[in-house]
């Protein structure tokens, strides 16, 4: 392995240590990387898939919110287009239609909950 030198034993001194390997960082950097799949990805995951199904879930006289804050009810759904009309206005009846991806949330009343 190695040697002790003499003289290092004479002055009371111990010899140098060797330098960590690879493997001293093995254990704690498999930690760090499970500690970040359980605390960001997975969350992050769950939550597109629950984002995903709400957006599959649409359908006509939906109450939505889109990403720019614009409140609207749903009036046509194209899924193969990933595009939504929502009307606006209620009293000119103005549409606009969004991607799939400009929207928020649904929007849901607290009577329909009690139900």
């Amino acid at each position: 392995m190695f040697e002790i030198d003499p003289k290092l034993l004479l002055l009371g001194q111990d010899p140098a240590p060797a330098s960590p390997g690879f493997s001293s960082f093995l254990f704690p950097l498999t930690m760090i990387m499970v500690l970040f799949y359980f605390m960001i990805l997975k969350p992050q995951r769950n939550k597109d898939k629950s984002f995903r199904a709400m957006v599959d879930n649409l359908k006509e006289k939906d109450r939505v919110v889109t990403i720019g804050g614009i409140l609207g009810v749903v009036t046509n759904v194209q899924r193969e287009r990933d595009e939504i009309t929502v009307r606006v206005d209620e009293s000119t009846g103005a549409k606009i239609r969004v991607g799939t991806s400009a929207i928020a949330r649904v929007v849901v009343d607290d009577e329909k909950n009690e139900k």
